[in-house]
């Protein structure tokens, strides 16, 4: 069993995105490949068949149902916020060990490639002592970093590996997902981020067209996971 941890510099920087790729790529070599995505937050039960796990399950290839999205995103809240704020909303709270022994019980289980798909950016807290990298810290597996191609990012993504760095964790790759209308070329991005990336891959992936479901950039990052 191989588990990969996908965070971000932020939200909506393309996790998902990612994460869906590979699961496709996986799929389609012929591999075993599960994912998770233990906490959702944005996630409006009346339209949750636009939501990132309803994304995730149509790459799995499983039913789009409700019970489904249970199954790998136990931890789901109405409000775009950060899970701690959002969780306040809703009188909820997040137990950060039960998030861990989720996570560690859906390592165990799995024979194939697990895909541990984090939440917001790196330093997003669950509670008021909890962070994304708190995890990460905890489960000690591989992460990719995923940022954007936007004017400003190689701050955030450098910043990102420096804090990572620091806990010893092991970076697989950064991966830049073009952002949209972006002043900077994901090319320039790309060879700026790893000029100060020391030896790490970075790899980028460009815009999809609609219904362009693989690209070369995802089997390239799918070999740097093993």
């Amino acid at each position: 069993m191989t588990a990969v941890f996908i965070t971000a510099t932020g939200t909506d920087i393309g996790k998902t995105f990612l994460t869906a790729g590979l699961i496709r790529h996986i799929r389609g070599a012929g591999g075993a490949v599960a994912t998770i995505k233990p906490i959702v937050s944005g996630f409006d039960p009346g339209t949750w068949e636009n939501s990132d796990p309803a994304m995730l399950l149509a790459a799995l290839g499983r039913p789009l149902a409700l019970e489904e999205v249970e199954r790998i995103s136990p931890w789901r809240f109405k409000a775009p916020l950060s899970p701690h704020m959002a969780g306040k909303r809703e009188g909820r709270a997040i137990v950060f060990q039960d998030v861990v022994e989720f996570c560690r019980r859906s390592m165990a289980a799995n024979r194939g490639v697990l895909l541990i798909e984090g939440v917001g950016g790196i330093m997003v807290p669950f509670d008021d002592r909890r962070t994304v990298l708190d995890l990460m810290s905890v489960l000690r597996i591989p992460a990719i970093l995923v940022a954007g191609s936007y004017v400003g990012t190689v701050s955030h993504t450098l910043s990102a590996l420096e804090v990572m760095a620091r806990r010893n964790l092991d970076i697989a790759a950064v991966v830049v997902s073009e952002s949209e209308g972006s002043a900077a070329s994901l090319e320039e991005t790309v060879a700026t981020v790893e000029r100060f990336a020391d030896a790490i891959d970075v790899v980028g992936i460009p815009r999809l067209a609609p219904g362009v479901d693989d690209h070369a950039a995802f089997a390239r990052v799918a070999g740097l996971i093993g």
